[in-house]
């Protein structure tokens, strides 16, 4: 059932098509409006008003939002379940014209339809009809909900009826025609965690996965797999008893440990008992407070990479000082050139991790 949350949007294509109101900046800083001029995704307010749009634009129609994980649990345990979630989001698209959340900082990605290309973009090769998902943070998309749907918690997906606007600089993928669009979209919403994964991740290395069992983790843990080869070694660490289990079938780990990732000296313990310190260590929960997890696993000299958007690098960076640790501190970065296919081709070739996948969000 849907909940309206505003007045329906009129359509390209319907009685009032979009005015064509200029080139507009590739970064999106035109639809800035507080501050003014900014980048759209530190922006406090983004314009979404698509009755005129600009050359350096493609319009989406937009049918579901993907929440990032650390976003969607914060609005679902501040709004008390789903029905929280649907009313924090419209709230949040209401007031910044972009669901951009003001606890976590965060977004997440789109599920939608072209509806109107910018010339300054029609090179970029997509075409009104095409189904696609965005690349980029919703914290950046201008969006506009007309109505707002099911609130899916396994996927933290939202179905909604809207727009939105991607800029010219902003990354987006066509849905693949061989995979079910619910299962591409759960995987292009963490695109970025297996390439980063292969750059790091090196024949013979020690990997330490915190929160392993979940959708960028699971991703991160099959990759190191493939990378660090048999000589190398896979520790995953998952809190979420489903999930461990889920881990130990998918069998990418040579050891799965159940233990809260918040607990700095419980992980400590637990590395040291299935080998020791770890080359790369990548965190993949999706709450605060575990920073000084994944640097009391790193050895001196390693890498600890943080995907989780509930990642505090302040106190990270200080953490790991205050604990004498010479460890380089890597932000994750959700964007790698080729990431949508990398991901995508994934999950086709390894069929366990597929029907993982298909069996929690497709």
């Amino acid at each position: 059932m849907f909940a309206p949350v505003a007045a329906p949007l009129d359509r390209v294509g319907g009685r009032m098509a979009p005015l064509l109101a200029g080139e507009g900046d590739p970064l999106g800083t035109h639809r800035a409006l507080s501050p003014e001029g900014a980048l759209p995704q530190p922006a406090l307010r983004v314009d979404n008003d698509f009755s005129r749009v600009f050359a350096t634009e493609l319009l989406v129609d937009v049918e579901v939002l993907n929440l990032d994980a650390a976003s969607f649990r914060q609005m679902e345990e501040a709004g008390g379940g789903p029905d929280g979630v649907r009313r924090l989001v419209a709230e949040t698209v209401a007031a910044r014209g972009k669901q951009h959340n003001p606890v976590t900082g965060s977004g997440g990605m789109l599920l939608g339809r072209i509806a109107w290309v910018g010339p300054s973009v029609a090179a970029r090769g997509f075409v009104a009809g095409d189904r696609i998902a965005t690349l980029a943070s919703l914290s950046l998309t201008p969006l506009s909900l007309s109505r707002l749907g099911e609130v899916r918690p396994e996927s933290a997906q939202l179905d909604v009826e809207g727009q939105a606007v991607v800029f010219a600089s902003a990354p987006l993928a066509r849905l693949p025609a061989d995979l079910p669009e619910r299962l591409a979209l759960a995987a292009l919403d963490v695109a970025g965690a297996a390439p980063q994964i292969a750059r790091r991740a090196s024949p013979g290395a020690r990997v330490v996965v915190l929160g392993a069992g979940g959708k960028s983790g699971v991703l991160c843990a099959v990759e190191a797999r493939r990378r660090v080869g048999p000589a190398g070694r896979v520790i995953g660490l998952e809190s979420h008893a489903p999930y461990a289990r889920d881990l130990r079938e998918l069998g990418v780990c040579d050891e799965v440990v159940e233990v809260d990732a918040r607990d700095a000296i419980a992980v400590r313990d637990a590395v040291r008992s299935a080998g020791g310190e770890a080359d790369l260590v990548v965190s993949c929960v999706n709450v605060p407070g575990v920073e000084m997890s994944a640097i009391v696993a790193t050895r001196d000299r390693g890498t600890a990479y943080f995907f989780a958007m509930s990642t505090s690098f302040g106190a990270a960076a200080l953490g790991a000082e205050g604990v004498g640790k010479d460890i380089d501190l890597a932000i994750g970065n959700g964007y790698a050139h080729g990431h949508a296919d990398h991901t995508l081709a994934l999950l086709r070739s390894e069929p366990r991790l597929r029907a993982l996948f298909e069996r929690r969000y497709g």
